[in-house]
C-alpha cells in the first residue's frame, strides 16, 4: 500500500482546524501529522516535519500565511502549497499567487472538492477555485492593458522607484545611485508622468499593481 500523503495543517482558530482536519483524515489517502495555529509555528513544523503538503489560512498570527508560502517556496521547494481561506479579494488573490502558492482554494468548497485539492497539489497541479481564476485572468488582462498605456520606465527610473518605494529620501536614492538628489528629483518628475500619477505614494503603488516592481515584504 502506498504511504498516505502527509499534510501540514494551519490555522489560528481550533475549531475550524479540527474541522478541516475531520474530513481530510476521512480520505484514506491522506494523514494529518502536524497543526500550527500561527505562521511562525506553522514554518517551525515545516522546517523539522517537511510535509507532502501545508494547507494554509492567510490571515494568521505572527506570520501570514503568504509569509510562510514565500519561505516555504525558498526553503523546501518540495512541499506542495495548498492556500485555504475565506478571503477571495484581489490583492490576496496576487500576493498568494506571487509567493509561490501551488493552489489557492475558498473555505466555501466542499470537503471532497478541498481533499481532491490536496492530492492534486502532491500530484503537481495548479488548483486554484474557479472565481479565483476568474480574479486571476482579469487581474493579468488588466495589467497587461495598463501596461500597454504607459510607456516604459528606464532600468534608472526603476532603481530609483524601488529605492523610493523602500522609504529612501531623494537624497539617500541619490547616495545609493551615486547621482545628485536633484537628478533624482529630475528622474521621479519622468516616473510620475509616465505612470500619470502625482506623487511618490502613488507612484509606487501602481508600479506594484503593474507588476513593474515586487510589493514591499514585511
Amino acid at each position: 500500500m502506498n504511504q498516505p500523503i502527509r499534510v501540514l495543517l494551519a490555522d489560528d482558530h481550533a475549531v475550524v482546524r479540527a474541522g478541516i482536519r475531520q474530513f481530510l483524515e476521512q480520505a484514506p489517502d491522506l494523514q494529518v501529522i502536524a497543526e500550527a495555529g500561527d505562521g511562525a509555528i506553522a514554518c517551525t513544523l515545516i522546517e523539522q516535519h517537511q510535509p507532502d503538503v501545508a494547507v494554509l489560512d492567510i490571515q494568521m498570527p505572527q506570520t501570514s500565511g503568504i509569509e510562510v508560502t514565500r519561505w516555504a517556496r525558498a526553503n523546501y521547494p518540495n512541499v506542495g502549497v495548498l492556500v485555504l481561506t475565506a478571503y477571495d479579494d484581489d490583492p490576496y488573490v496576487v500576493a498568494v499567487l506571487q509567493a509561490g502558492a501551488n493552489g489557492y482554494v475558498l473555505k466555501t468548497s466542499s470537503p471532497a472538492e478541498i481533499v481532491q485539492a490536496v492530492r492534486d497539489v502532491y500530484e503537481g497541479k495548479s488548483v486554484f477555485n474557479p472565481v479565483i481564476t476568474q480574479k486571476l485572468l482579469s487581474h493579468l488582462v488588466a495589467q497587461r492593458q495598463a501596461i500597454a498605456t504607459h510607456e516604459a520606465l528606464t532600468e534608472r527610473e526603476l532603481e530609483v522607484l524601488i529605492l523610493a518605494g523602500k522609504g529612501y529620501t531623494n537624497k539617500a536614492i541619490g547616495v545609493q545611485l551615486g547621482i545628485s538628489d536633484r537628478t533624482v528629483q529630475g528622474h521621479l518628475a519622468k516616473i510620475y508622468g509616465k505612470l500619470t500619477v502625482s506623487g511618490r505614494t502613488e507612484a509606487v503603488m501602481k508600479a506594484v499593481s503593474l507588476g513593474l516592481i515586487a510589493a514591499k515584504e514585511g
